[in-house]
């Protein structure tokens, strides 16, 4: 009876154990990009599309170029927000075109009438970037 007692009070004891060291080695969350960074990766992609062939014609034929675009907006939101030197008043046009970006992108397909929210903003936003700089 006190060989069972001991087994199960290693067993108990190893379980504790275990579970603390995987609390203590939890993920460190992904530090977002400074804007410049982010600024910088979006206007490229944007540039990239306008250096490409564009949008052929026939709709479903943009949906990885959008994307493409779409993508580094992501990260450039979580750029804005964390910045604590401008706040998010200074942000707030560019907010607006980001989310006009995400409402044609929440389509999920390039569907020729959401371009205009996804590419025309990504536009508007890589040239109300270059108006407003962050210093």
């Amino acid at each position: 009876m006190a060989g069972v007692l001991l087994v199960a009070a290693v067993m108990g004891t190893s379980a504790c154990g275990g579970e603390v060291e995987a609390q203590k080695k939890a993920p460190a969350k992904p530090k977002a990009p400074t804007v410049a960074v982010a600024t910088k990766t979006f206007q490229d992609a944007v540039t990239n599309f306008d250096t490409s062939d564009g949008c052929p014609k026939a709709a479903g034929e943009c949906w990885d170029k959008m994307k493409a675009v779409a993508e580094p907006a992501k990260v450039l939101r979580k750029a804005m927000s964390a910045d604590k030197k401008t706040g998010p008043a200074f942000w707030r046009d560019a907010y607006v075109l980001l989310d006009k970006m995400e409402k044609g992108v929440a389509v999920g397909e390039d569907t020729f009438t959401n371009r205009p929210d996804v590419l025309g903003s990504a536009h508007d936003l890589s040239d109300w970037l270059d108006e407003n700089p962050v210093k």
